[in-house]
């Protein structure tokens, strides 16, 4: 099983008591009830997440809006699950959307997970939206640190020459510099 499939059904086990509807859920094989559950009134959290989480590894694209609204949701438990399965669905889609909430000043609390479907996406989107992000964080006293380090990460992990100026920037900070440098070492140098 899964380690991500298996951590979520134990938390959301949890969060349904056990239920006899999560226990359908989790076994069901079913691809057409488990969309249903994400269009029906009155569900649960966890069983709109269960549902997402099992499309969204099946590939099934009907799983894209809520895993979505997942990958920017308040518990990083969730964004985490949503990011997992967002990155198997292979939805074309999905980098659009992750480098839209990563860049998002107002939802920036949220934006670690999306920062990190990015670079393991390895899409177009992908650079652009981190060196933005990160030259955000760049400023005195930003509280989102951990964002800022999941950027320069990235770029290190990219290795996209267009990510040198802000990584450079990034080691007039104490809490990136080592990062920063790790990062800059891995950037193929310009000829």
């Amino acid at each position: 099983m899964d380690e991500e499939l298996r951590s979520l059904t134990e938390r959301l086990r949890a969060e349904s008591g056990g239920s006899l509807a999560y226990e359908r859920l989790v076994a069901t094989d079913d691809l057409d009830e488990l969309a249903r559950v994400l269009t029906a009134t009155g569900q649960p959290l966890w069983a709109r997440e269960l549902a997402a989480f099992r499309l969204g590894l099946a590939g099934d694209r009907r799983a894209f809006e809520s895993l979505v609204l997942f990958l920017n949701h308040r518990d990083p438990q969730r964004c985490a699950s949503a990011a997992h399965a967002l990155a198997r669905l292979g939805d074309p889609r999905t980098a659009r959307a992750a480098a839209a909430l990563a860049t998002n000043e107002l939802r920036v609390a949220y934006a670690l997970h999306p920062v990190r479907l990015l670079t393991n996406l390895r899409a177009p989107e992908s650079v652009p939206a981190l060196i933005t992000t990160l030259q955000r964080r760049l400023r005195p006293h930003d509280p989102y640190r951990r964002v800022a380090l999941a950027c320069v990460d990235g770029l290190g992990t990219l290795e996209d020459p267009r990510a040198r100026p802000v990584l450079n920037e990034a080691l007039a900070h104490p809490a990136l510099a080592e990062a920063a440098v790790r990062a800059l070492a891995r950037i193929p140098k310009q000829r």
